[in-house]
């Protein structure tokens, strides 16, 4: 791999080197590099460009790593992955998406990741999505995330992206069963004429199952976002979701959240803020010697850490 691409696996998925484990890395749409272990399979689908990655009952303590790259200018794609992860497996998830456009066609990324977790495994998933490059061309991606958790699972997935994507639409839309629980991070930075739109839809069909959406968000200069979030309890059940912005210049930002309780049982929460960074927390840091525009960097930074 040259020297960009090698950067975009850093940005996205922190590797310096290759990683220890099981890892599918992929670059301009052809896979650059395979490992499996005893018990974390990946295998290349037959129908459409993507992989299998099974994880057998029990698995502890591993992770598996699934970076993707682009370099070339006008390159477009969509991939399909599906986890399957065994009973009782405790796993890590390492995803990503880095884009380096320094042409002036558009560069586009479409992942579509399916998870089905079996009874009482847990999974922490983290994708970051970056971009990068000069040129013209447009950088775009646009995830989507389908969830099956089964009784007592859980799946804890972080989502970043800030910097660098012209366009994205991300979906989320999971089923949890009796048990089990789901946590979603999402952190998004926006600038120039950017827009990001997120769009989760969660199913709460199983007793005692929880949901916690928590997405904090910066829009910047004349960029756009919109935060759509649906809950629908179908049994006694816990669902939580929030939306925090910041916003700056002449951005635009949208929240719209969605709550169905289908069970007397259901209990379904929604928070959301949206404004601009306070005059007396720009002064505080103003009157230890930051410039301002070093002070919005100081709160921006803390708010999306």
């Amino acid at each position: 791999m040259d020297a960009i691409q090698q950067n975009l696996l850093e940005q996205v998925a922190g590797l310096h080197e290759i990683p220890a484990g099981a890892y599918n890395i992929r670059a301009n749409g052809q896979m650059a590099g395979r490992n499996t272990t005893a018990n974390i399979d990946i295998v290349t689908k037959e129908d459409k460009a993507g992989i299998d990655i099974r994880i057998k009952p029990g698995t502890k303590s591993e992770s598996v790593h699934i970076p993707v790259v682009l370099s070339q200018s006008g390159l477009k794609e969509s991939v399909y992955n599906d986890f399957y992860v065994g009973e009782d497996a405790d796993v890590t998830i390492i995803a990503g998406c880095g884009i380096h456009n320094g042409g002036s066609q558009t560069s586009e990324h479409s992942g579509i990741h399916r998870f089905f977790v079996e009874r009482n495994a847990r999974v922490r998933y983290v994708e970051k999505h970056y971009g990068s490059g000069d040129g013209s061309g447009e950088r775009v991606m646009n995830p989507t995330t389908e969830i099956h958790l089964a009784e007592g699972a859980y799946l804890e997935m972080e989502t970043v992206q800030i910097k660098g994507i012209d366009s994205t639409r991300r979906v989320t839309k999971a089923e949890v069963g009796r048990g089990a629980s789901l946590v979603i991070k999402e952190k998004i930075m926006t600038h120039g004429r950017q827009s990001a739109e997120t769009d989760f839809t969660v199913n709460m069909n199983g007793e005692d199952s929880g949901v916690s959406l928590v997405s904090r968000s910066v829009a910047k200069e004349h960029s756009r976002q919109m935060f759509r979030s649906r809950i629908i309890g179908n049994a006694s059940c816990h669902g939580h979701s929030e939306c925090d912005a910041i916003i700056m210049d002449e951005a635009n930002v949208s929240a719209i959240p969605e709550l169905t309780a289908n069970d007397i049982d259901a209990s379904l929460i929604h928070e959301a803020a949206i404004g601009k960074i306070a005059g007396e927390q720009l002064m505080k840091l103003m009157t230890l010697g930051l410039t301002e525009k070093e002070a919005e960097e100081q709160i921006v930074n803390g708010f999306l850490k």
